[in-house]
């Protein structure tokens, strides 16, 4: 009589055996688990549904299922089933060995035929989701692992879009991208080509491969921006001349002339020794639409929407801030900001009431004054605070959202302001 393969009492939903923790984020930890059925080993992502939940994040889920589904090809990260419990979903993908690319090219640059070969697999994957009308919008060196063949593959779609995102001018609106990855177009906030934005990013990566560090690069974020935005990056003197081209072409500061898919893959450097397109064959899954049109908060715009640091500003003279919302990244606690206040309410004499888990409405005398004000964590150490005008007279809640109550949660100092201004200036000087 055969022997039946007993499954583990702690097997998840009788067929994982969860290993050890691979990564943490602020909303998901990554594990390592093996198939008790078939001992393949798989990578699994638990997402807590009550972190994102409470931060409006749920949608991106369902986007990032929906978007890993449609994708099957060598190069990217593939997603085996999604299964879910009352309190978390688990993302089921293949696991990965080798590590992050970061890691491997942290310890010294590549020579350009090892560049080549892990460029040619990354714009083979990027070319592969454009097709499909899927747009990346997050390609950096953290996001590109390494299998037990040395072969790339893409991970991380949290923060794609896909064609149905894209609004009437033909361009994607979201603020999306790693600061040191960000292309110089998504700065102005004047919409946005996924796939152009794909390809710049594509660029950064090649240049960190070979030369070994960033191509724009600076502690103070209002300096990186103004290098990005007018494209100031030196080549290494060991870098080939036709490497050269190429890098100038991908980091083209203009979308309408950078290098696009179909170019790359004819270069004289791109095709040196020989370049063999991957062929594939799709199942047919289609997307969800309701699934679409989600607004993501990532590094990007954690800067973006913070007080001071609105880039639309330095590259739009006919840019206003709206007047009746707000978001802004602080690095108090939550429950510090509610707080806040709460304390400045009670001396202001303004009525308070607690709303959901941390959010707060804010109501003057005689209707005069109605503001809604909520509270996200974004990470352990950041929260976005977002607030609105619910009702009352629009020129009172200026007054005391700006001159009053803003100045206590964000605290910037003059200094400050004096050299945010300055750098504003020197951007639009140039």
């Amino acid at each position: 009589m055969p022997e039946i393969e007993r499954v583990p009492d702690n097997a998840l939903f009788g067929k994982y055996e969860l290993g050890k923790l691979l990564g943490c984020g602020a909303f998901a930890k990554v594990y390592h688990a093996r198939n008790v059925r078939t001992s393949q080993s798989v990578a699994i992502k638990v997402v807590n549904k009550k972190k994102i939940s409470t931060s409006s994040l749920m949608s991106n889920i369902k986007r990032e299922i929906s978007i890993m589904r449609m994708l099957n090809h060598p190069n990217i990260v593939k997603l085996f089933e999604v299964l879910a419990s009352k309190t978390k979903i688990y993302f089921v993908m293949e696991f990965i060995k080798g590590g992050e690319l970061f890691a491997k090219v942290a310890k010294g640059r590549f020579s350009e035929d090892l560049s080549r070969r892990y460029f040619q697999q990354l714009i083979s994957a990027v070319g592969y989701c454009h097709s499909r009308g899927v747009f990346h919008r997050d390609l950096k060196l953290e996001n590109l692992l390494l299998d037990d063949n040395g072969n790339l593959k893409v991970s991380d779609f949290g923060l794609s879009a896909i064609t149905e995102q894209i609004q009437p001018d033909g361009l994607l609106h979201t603020l999306c991208g790693t600061p040191a990855y960000v292309a110089p177009e998504i700065l102005a906030k004047k919409g946005y080509d996924g796939t152009k934005v794909d390809v710049w990013a594509c660029g950064v990566i090649l240049f960190v491969l070979t030369a070994g560090f960033l191509p724009f690069n600076d502690p103070n974020l209002m300096v990186l921006y103004r290098k990005i935005y007018k494209g100031e990056y030196r080549c290494p003197k060991w870098m080939s001349h036709d490497l050269k081209r190429l890098l100038s072409r991908l980091l083209d500061t203009n979308p309408d002339t950078r290098i696009t898919v179909d170019e790359i893959v004819r270069d004289p450097w791109f095709r040196k020794g020989g370049y063999k397109e991957i062929k594939f064959y799709d199942d047919e899954i289609k997307v969800d639409k309701e699934q679409t049109g989600v607004t993501s908060l990532n590094a990007f715009d954690l800067i973006s929407f913070s007080w001071g640091l609105d880039l639309s500003g330095l590259f739009d003279e006919s840019y206003n801030a709206v007047d009746d919302g707000e978001r802004f990244v602080s690095s108090e606690s939550a429950e510090r900001v509610i707080e806040k206040v709460e304390e400045w309410a009670k001396a202001a004499k303004l009525r308070v009431k607690r709303k959901k888990e941390l959010g707060l409405e804010v109501h003057g005398r005689n209707g005069i004054l109605m503001m809604e004000l909520e509270v996200y964590r974004l990470t352990e150490e950041l929260v976005v605070v977002e607030v609105k005008r619910k009702g009352g007279d629009a020129k009172c809640y200026r007054e005391i959202w700006k001159n009053k109550l803003k100045p206590v949660l964000c605290g910037s100092s003059s200094s400050d302001q004096q050299l945010q201004l300055q750098a504003a200036h020197e951007v639009k000087g140039n």
